[in-house]
């Protein structure tokens, strides 16, 4: 007989509670059970994803299993890849896996159509029909922005085809800075809005043209890209039609790095790397969306999560890139995931329980020496994932990236083994678990892929949690007090008050 979830739930909660060496010591079969290496196919390389050193048990994922089942993981998971509604609040669609190759044929035609419009004013660009382009300025906040400057940051390092800066900040020195670095005479625009009403979008766009305009630049405006699911705004904005790059409303912004949203990663690697990128994208949604069970493995992370999150009560997990070239993830992923998963209600309207934890990081080594004295001898639980690459981004000696590599596997190590000591100042009680990553290189590829694993990741726990991950009105509120404070003629609290008075705001 099928359980109910709330049953399947009970389950997950009753099992035993042994340390992770026990783990170890009771099951020589574990590292092959829960470490898997997935090939992306083709030329693309592949990765390692070892989910050991957490407390999952074949009996434990076995519930989960059950749990899955009983949530309607395969049903919810088909009607994703189906362009069928899975965010019933706002009635639409998520069809980001449309925009690599997989989805519904009709919305993956569309999504190649707008592409190859992408793909041409791409190329043009890079040939030089607008003249000599030296460097772009993409303003853009959100999922408009987070996206596309981790992929840049990550894959533009050599010598990019264009000089891109992301900015997002609507503090004028995020922009400013910007101008610093570009001559006005060789920039182009990109602006990223979804609805192309945001307003730190839309101030910062206008900033950016008035800097163009009184730098010389005679037709300020024919130098603006704009990135939008509403081109009629960017048409009363003042873009030309030729130069705006549409992306469907089915495409939330923190999924829509495929979409035209990711312009200036295209125009600073090339196409042939962003067309890479979604490759190794398209290549994990045929993994998650053919693979079931545990050898699922943005579902096996998502049992992992939920494990540490809703039965041991971790209010946080931690991810640490011991790469260079990744240490924007982190900030990548906290929106990704708070703003897909920090709800406290279910789909139906009702309470949720614990939902997700806050995703934190940095970048290894550095934050050995800055936080990890709390995860290896704190109060906190904290699991934590860890990701690294085989293949070094550098061209110096060797030691280098040894070095960085074996300090990311005696992390974990040492998270899991701890130390005694007689002094209790030198003791680490260990049995503290983390996940590793291990990419063979980072490419284009081996990006897209990681990217899309975490998208499937937050999905998974989305559902097994009964939550919607797909909308974000948490971030409305805040706005709209920003709005009547702009417009006046209302009152607030006290403290609120007196700042508006002091700053001289309102």
């Amino acid at each position: 007989m099928a359980l109910s979830r709330d049953e399947a739930w009970e389950k997950v909660a009753l099992h035993p509670d042994p340390t992770l060496e026990e783990l170890f010591a009771d099951d020589c079969d574990r590292v092959d059970k829960l470490a898997t290496r997935l090939e992306l196919g083709g030329d693309m390389p592949g990765i390692l994803f070892d989910w050991s050193k957490t407390h999952l048990t074949d009996e434990i994922l076995a519930d989960f299993e059950a749990l899955a089942r009983a949530s309607d993981f395969a049903e919810m998971r088909a009607k994703m890849f189906a362009g069928e509604v899975v965010n019933p609040t706002e009635g639409r669609a998520a069809e980001h896996s449309a925009l690599r190759g997989v989805g519904k044929d009709s919305s993956v035609e569309e999504a190649e159509a707008l592409r190859e419009r992408m793909r041409l004013l791409v190329n043009a660009l890079h040939e030089g029909a607008f003249g000599e382009i030296k460097h772009l300025i993409h303003v853009g906040i959100g999922g408009s922005a987070l996206g596309p400057d981790l992929a840049v940051d990550a894959l533009a390092r050599d010598l990019p085809l264009v000089d891109v800066h992301v900015v997002s900040n609507i503090d004028g020195v995020a922009l400013e800075e910007a101008f610093e670095a570009c001559d006005p005479q060789t920039t182009f625009v990109a602006v990223a809005s979804k609805t192309f009403t945001t307003i730190e979008t839309m101030t910062n766009a206008q900033s950016a043209l008035k800097w163009l305009a009184d730098n010389g630049v005679s037709d300020a405006s024919g130098r603006v890209i704009a990135l939008t699911a509403a081109p009629e705004k960017a048409v009363e904005w003042g873009v030309d039609e030729t130069r705006i790059l549409p992306f469907a409303e089915s495409v939330g912004g923190r999924y829509s790095l495929w979409s035209s949203i990711g312009f200036p990663v295209a125009v600073a690697v090339g196409w042939e790397d962003f067309q890479a990128m979604l490759d190794g994208a398209a290549a994990f949604d045929q993994h998650f969306r053919d693979t079931d069970g545990r050898d699922n493995l943005p579902l096996r992370a998502a049992f992992a999560d939920l494990l540490y999150a809703r039965i041991k009560g971790a209010q946080t997990r931690a991810v640490f890139a011991y790469d260079e070239r990744l240490r924007l993830l982190p900030d990548y992923l906290q929106q990704l995931e708070m703003e897909s998963n920090g709800k406290s209600v279910t789909v139906d309207g009702k309470p949720s329980g614990p939902t997700a934890p806050i995703t934190w990081g940095g970048v290894g080594t550095d934050a050995q020496h800055a936080v990890f004295q709390l995860l290896h001898q704190g109060t906190h639980l904290v699991p934590i994932d860890f990701i690294a690459s085989i293949e070094p981004g550098d061209t110096l000696d060797a030691a280098h990236h040894t070095i960085l590599l074996m300090n990311c596997f005696a992390q974990g190590a040492a998270l899991m083994a701890g130390k005694s000591s007689d002094d209790p100042h030198r003791n680490y009680p260990g049995n503290r678990p983390s996940a590793t990553i291990l990419c063979d290189d980072i490419d284009a590829a081996t990006f897209g892929a990681l990217i899309a694993f975490h998208e499937h990741r937050t999905f998974a726990n989305a559902v097994l949690m009964d939550i919607n991950p797909f909308d974000q009105f948490g971030v409305e509120l805040g706005k709209e007090i920003a709005k009547k404070i702009e417009k006046g003629g209302e009152r607030f609290d006290a403290s609120t008050e007196a700042l508006l008075k002091a700053a001289g705001v309102g």
